[in-house]
């Protein structure tokens, strides 16, 4: 069998001008397993009639951060150098909300590489001044740059995050990007050049600035991707205790540097190494305290449990097949779309992860033709997968900011979550991996809805995340039926078109587990228990007058650390085109990641602009925006709002 790199090209010869992938030595036969675990999840189970589910809201789990991809290694300048109409195919398959997948989040590489790097020169020492490049003369930092601003442009997406495979070679005790090494100066890697670990923090640092300078503040950036690899390909090889020992500099370099930006780690292999450098990180005080969120991977240990020793959100941030392209839905290979729902729910049940990523968003025939990507430009033409329709029925439907909710089934055939969403909407995620349809009775405990509208979004062989009839939610109930081999994601609504009858099929006709014990962890950045924060329960402060009302409410809130969601509503008679929202924090409130508006901080003062898709509120209606943010001695609720320079109180 041929085993190819987790991140990108095959095992085998390099391509012209593209950096050779070797096999994995450590992985191999976890790889091996990890197929024949594939074909096992993916078997087919008895069908069930007349079976019955159960939604708690008073159940919660995890926050969620969001969906997502990357286009590191030169993909996104792929994309960028496409024709005008394969660009923007591409750009909305991966991230519009209404036709594509909705992802919500963009993982971008911090590459140390000549030509790709901001600092291709060393300098004379470790306390020398570098020469810092800009991203615009690295051809706009191999197009990510470029990327980032077109999908948060025309889809919001402002949760850019980034790693480093490696530190620039000067940096490194074998001078070179490649083969591993490590950071001059930490524990057992000495060098005649001296220490460089404060230069390698202040060059993450210019280039979350560089960033945030041009529009695109990051989320996240971290330090490190397997380290436990040596490649010949960008690798950096860095023990859990000398990574720790890393982010023991790092995490106040970035701390003291005025950007938003969080700190995350270790984006390790597979989960198997994550229950190695989870615990050094969290057993050294200061990198414990500056580590916000622990990425990893899947390749070697899939993510099926909470990490042991971790109490701060999990992401999983990498995992791909690497066969040849394959767009099928339900095939039985691990890289269909059937494949790949489960994966997901395992993730997000099993593990209580806060994201889950694939690898690369876009690929090409040419850039391996294999299944990295989640679809495949060819030519002028734009190949979706079944997989990337399995991310939409998610990334679409659960929102960064949702809580994951109880569930409980009579069927040990249907993988159910539910998610309720900041807005008050709940997204129940059904995958039947049964060979027979199966009717099902679901019960809405604890979830505010007692009337309203369930829309299912059907995903299989013949629909890709297609919209069926909706079906009236009675009595806090509704019965619907998930065709065989399928994914539907019940989009719940209070109010709205209701049908006649409170049962349906999500049918191709119809078209146009246990959870895991609780263990709340954060949204687009950490989050932890109640018991973690000053106040258990959510605040909020509603201000109103004739124009407007603006209710902002804490959803979570955990030490150091909150989400938000904010409701403006239109109380005039004229429709607002265009709004700006103001507020001050009385309390020391940093915000790191927005949804659904663009947001600008100076001290305490904020402004929230709209984006393109709700900068309408007629009269009577209301939008809503949400953010994450940090505190340190106060959390709290703004009490004055002004919209547009009108006073709402």
């Amino acid at each position: 069998m041929l085993i190819r790199k987790a991140d990108g090209r095959p095992a085998t010869a390099p391509q012209p001008g593209k950096r050779a992938k070797v096999v994995r030595a450590t992985g191999a036969v976890t790889a091996v397993a990890t197929l024949c675990s594939i074909a096992v999840v993916g078997a087919a189970h008895s069908a069930f009639a007349a079976d019955t589910a159960t939604i708690n809201g008073a159940t919660t789990f995890q926050t969620i951060t969001g969906f997502g991809a990357s286009e590191a290694f030169g993909e996104a300048s792929t994309v960028m150098s496409a024709s005008s109409s394969v660009q923007q195919q591409v750009l909305a398959d991966l991230y519009s909300p209404t036709t594509g997948a909705g992802l919500t989040m963009l993982r971008n590489e911090i590459s140390a590489d000549s030509g790709d790097t901001i600092e291709p020169t060393a300098p004379s020492g470790p306390t020398a001044t570098p020469a810092y490049s800009s991203l615009a003369s690295i051809n706009q930092d191999q197009g990510q740059l470029w990327f980032a601003q077109q999908i948060k442009s025309l889809y919001g997406v402002n949760n850019v995050f980034a790693d480093a495979w490696s530190a620039p070679s000067f940096m490194k005790t074998n001078n070179s990007t490649s083969s591993g090494g490590a950071v001059c100066g930490l524990t057992g890697a000495t060098c005649s050049s001296g220490n460089w670990v404060q230069a390698y923090s202040n060059y993450l640092v210019q280039y979350a600035k560089d960033y945030s300078a041009a529009g695109i503040p990051l989320s996240y950036i971290g330090p490190e991707n397997e380290a436990n690899l040596s490649t010949s390909y960008d690798s950096m090889q860095l023990s859990p205790s000398q990574t720790a020992q890393l982010i023991d500099t790092l995490g106040p370099t970035l701390s003291s540097s005025g950007l938003s930006t969080q700190l995350e780690c270790c984006a390790t292999e597979g989960w198997d190494y994550a229950g190695q450098y989870a615990p050094a990180i969290a057993s050294d005080t200061t990198a414990n305290s500056y580590t916000k969120v622990f990425t990893s991977h899947g390749y070697t240990a899939s993510p099926t449990s909470p990490l042991s020793n971790w109490s701060k959100p999990a992401w999983q941030t990498e995992w791909s097949t690497f066969d040849t392209f394959n767009t099928a839905w339900d095939d039985n290979s691990d890289a269909s779309g059937m494949t790949w729902a489960q994966h997901i729910h395992q993730g997000l049940t099993g593990a209580n992860l806060s994201a889950f990523l694939y690898w690369w968003g876009s690929t090409t025939p040419s850039e391996n033709g294999d299944n990295e990507g989640l679809l495949e430009i060819n030519g002028t033409s734009v190949q979706t997968t079944g997989r990337m329709w399995a991310f939409a029925n998610y990334s679409r439907y659960i929102h960064p900011g949702a809580v994951r909710i109880g569930t409980t089934t009579t069927n040990s055939g249907l993988d159910i979550s539910a998610y309720k969403n900041t807005d008050g909407t709940v997204a129940v995620v059904v995958l039947n991996t049964a060979t027979a349809a199966d009717t099902v009775g679901y019960s809405l405990s604890n979830t505010g809805f007692t009337s309203g509208s369930a829309t299912p979004v059907l995903t299989n062989s013949t629909n890709n995340a297609a919209s069926q009839s909706a079906i009236a939610v009675s009595g806090g109930a509704f019965t619907a039926t998930v065709p065989a081999r399928s994914l539907v994601t019940y989009v719940i609504t209070p109010g709205g078109n209701q049908s006649s009858s409170a049962s349906a099929s999500a049918s191709p006709s119809a078209s146009p587990s246990p959870s895991a014990s609780p263990s709340p962890s954060p949204s687009a950045s950490p989050s932890a228990s109640p018991s973690a924060s000053p106040s258990a329960s959510p605040s909020s402060s509603p201000s109103s007058s004739s124009g407007c009302t603006v209710a902002y409410s804490t959803t979570s809130q955990w030490a150091g650390g909150f989400t938000t969601n904010v409701v403006i509503t239109n109380n005039g008679t004229s429709t607002i085109n265009g709004w700006t929202l103001k507020f001050t924090f009385p309390g020391d409130q940093k915000i790191t990641n927005a949804w659904n508006a663009t947001y600008t901080q100076s001290g305490e003062a904020v402004t929230g602009t709209n984006l393109s898709y709700n900068a309408t509120i007629a009269p009577g209606a209301n939008t809503s925006f949400g953010f994450q943010g940090t505190w340190t001695n106060s959390d709290a609720v703004p009490t004055s709002f002004t919209l547009n320079g009108v006073t709402c109180h």
